[in-house]
């Protein structure tokens, strides 16, 4: 009987698990996961789970039971320490496991500061997995000082928590802007405004000389002199895509585990779905980090395994939430060279569409879902609306799908 290996138990291979059974595989299906918790969203984790606004089993993707139902065996808190694409083995706690075809679904890691500036003192964390929610979750109390580094959106996320439970919460962005990276300076004037409405202290341009402290962290020591007392850190500074194990393997790596638009990688039984997995996107090749690309590709993937040959087709769209703004972007915004403001019909909505001469490559919406959705339309059929009619108050959205 045909075994398959799906390795990571996060989202995509949450996904590609269950599409394999709902595309009628009847073989063997293992899915091994390093937490000890069955596959769960991660998106919640630095939001409404941190507030304690929704309980650990709302958290998963699926009952725990859904995996012994379907016949997949699940495996927790283990660890794969090597895969043998020769034999088509892989060790995992010290067993030897034979696979007929390998999906490796591995995810991204947080990059951590070096311990040479106090990344390692006791009350420094990152934001990525269940247990370093929980691990920091104490440590919310309000009147504490908290310093985040790093101003992307888990950066910001994490301030607006802090925020709305009543700590002192101190951003440093090394770049000249926060979310410089990822949007617009018209998005950027946005979220600074939005969060020092609610008290958050935000140095741009300004960077970490190190964290001090004797074995847990009260101070940091800033690029620009300033010396801040704080209770404990978080870090938002990036993820890079989890390849050790592929790179180990020999599979070819570019921004991540190289696969064709099949999702397989270089080596023909081992493919690869979600933020490890870089992909040919418009003549590029690009590496999505969000939710909606693990769903999809790894569902694309598995059907692939099963030899539907369908090319994967990626329609980005990624969301945020901060206090009572819910951030949603459609399309990827790279190269473009301007942006049009447009204000919505409700009090606080406004959207950002972003342009490469006369093509439409992005919206930001926040607060505007119609215009997030008209938008994600657009770019998903390929229509560019005239600059000049976006940017016009008297254009009624829905016409632009027609213009």
């Amino acid at each position: 009987m045909s075994h398959i290996i799906v390795v990571g138990a996060g989202q995509a291979g949450a996904s590609l698990v269950a599409k394999l059974r709902n595309e009628g595989f009847e073989g063997q299906i293992t899915l091994i996961g390093e937490e000890t918790a069955p596959p769960y969203q991660r998106p919640p984790l630095s939001k409404a789970y941190l507030l304690g606004e929704m309980e650990l089993e709302r958290l998963y993707l699926r009952p725990e039971s859904f995996y012994a139902d379907q016949n997949i065996t699940l495996r927790l808190g283990a660890s794969v320490s090597a895969i043998d694409p020769a034999a088509k083995t892989l060790t995992v706690d010290g067993e030897v496991l034979a696979y007929d075809q390998l999906a490796l679904t591995t995810g991204s890691t947080p990059r951590r500061l070096p311990a040479a500036i106090g990344g390692a003192l006791d009350g420094v964390y990152v934001v990525r997995g269940l247990p370093d929610v929980d691990a920091m979750e104490p440590e919310f109390a309000e009147g504490r000082r908290v310093l985040i580094i790093g101003g992307g959106y888990i950066g910001l996320e994490a301030a607006a928590v802090a925020a709305k439970k009543g700590l002192k919460v101190t951003l440093v962005e090394m770049a000249d802007r926060i979310l410089q990276r990822v949007a617009s300076p018209q998005t950027s004037d946005y979220f600074r405004a939005l969060h020092k409405a609610h008290g958050v202290t935000i140095l741009e341009g300004t960077g970490l000389t190190r964290l001090t402290g004797e074995g847990r962290v009260t101070g940091a020591e800033l690029s620009d002199g300033t010396r801040l007392e704080i209770d404990f850190a978080l870090v938002g500074v990036g993820i890079a895509p989890a390849t050790a194990l592929a790179e180990a393997a020999g599979l070819t790596l570019d921004n991540g585990i190289k696969t064709d638009a099949h999702g397989r990688s270089s080596d023909p039984s081992i493919w690869a779905a979600g933020d490890c997995a870089s992909f040919p996107y418009r003549g590029a090749r690009i590496r999505l980090e969000s939710v909606p690309n693990a769903i999809d590709q790894a569902e694309i993937v598995a059907q692939n395994m099963l030899g539907k040959g369908i090319d994967y087709m990626a329609k980005p769209w990624f969301w945020s939430d901060q206090y009572d703004v819910k951030l949603q972007i459609a399309g990827l915004n790279t190269g473009y060279d301007s942006v049009i403001t447009r204000t919505g019909d409700k009090a606080g909505a406004v959207s950002f569409w972003y342009y490469q001469g006369k093509t439409l490559l992005a919206v930001d919406a926040a607060n505007d879902p119609r215009a997030y959705m008209i938008g994600k339309r657009l770019i998903e059929a390929g229509k560019s609306p005239a600059p000049e009619a976006v940017a016009d108050p008297a254009t009624e959205l829905k016409s632009l799908m027609t213009a």
